[in-house]
């Protein structure tokens, strides 16, 4: 609330709304000579040829099931995989969210001041950051508080980056200025499609590698896990294939 109450009193619109000049005509960098042109309508339908923001949704889709497999199930995972409590789950988990404010600021800086503005390489460096997070918190010995923790943070911290870029990012980067809210509107269908995927695949996979002896049920996660750490994988490799796609400028 008070980082919503900030943004209001300080962020302000585009400079022609102040009476000022547009960036480009202050800078004389008129990347696109017929952006000026070009109707909103037609700029947003423009997105729809774009094979970069087709695979970009696609992207952001795969690590949606990841976000709310861990999310959804990550509490029942400490508890019956690894003998954690409820209440230390919830607060192991709770570190995603800490980390993910600092990760998603983090990439940003990183990726407009040491890469000046190039996505595809922060974004590959965070997604394997991201996914030997996830083999760490899955396959590490049980007991390890130091390491599972800090595994949680790693993995929040890097996957609040990649859904910044993934979900809209780099969409704002390469669609037409007058469609970025389109662009972004699109990656997001993509991304709640695969967010309600997961929950249908994580059930099953759960639910039909489970057993009960004596009233008590035996969980098997080791199929859910492949399909947790694979839509990561997916995911990172279909934004590396965006290595080489043009910037708006």
């Amino acid at each position: 609330m008070f980082v919503a109450i900030g943004i209001y009193l300080v962020l302000k619109d585009r400079p022609q709304t102040l009476g000022l000049p547009s960036v480009a005509d202050w800078k004389n960098d008129h990347g696109i000579s017929d952006s000026k042109s070009m109707k909103t309508s037609s700029a947003q339908f423009q997105i729809l040829k774009m094979p970069a923001v087709w695979v970009l949704g696609i992207a952001s889709a795969a690590m949606y099931m990841t976000r709310y497999a861990i999310n959804s199930w990550g509490i029942l995972y400490l508890q019956e995989a690894k003998g954690y409590s409820l209440i230390e789950s919830g607060a192991i988990l709770s570190l995603n969210t800490v980390a993910g404010i600092i990760g998603c600021v983090a990439f940003g800086y990183i990726s407009d001041k040491l890469f000046s503005a190039k996505r595809p390489p922060v974004t590959l460096i965070f997604g394997v950051i991201e996914i030997l997070a996830l083999f760490v918190i899955f396959f590490s010995p049980s007991g390890n508080v130091l390491l599972l923790t800090s595994a949680f943070f790693v993995y929040g911290f890097t996957l609040s980056g990649l859904l910044a870029v993934l979900g809209g990012l780099f969409a704002i980067d390469i669609a037409p200025k007058k469609a970025a809210g389109a662009a972004m509107g699109f990656i997001g269908i993509f991304s709640y499609i695969g967010a309600g995927l997961q929950d249908q695949i994580s059930v099953f996979l759960i639910d039909s590698n489970s057993s009960e002896i004596a009233g008590v049920i035996i969980y098997n996660f080791d199929p859910v896990i492949i399909y947790w750490i694979g839509s990561s994988i997916v995911s990172m490799v279909l934004a590396a294939t965006l290595w080489r796609v043009k910037v708006r400028d």
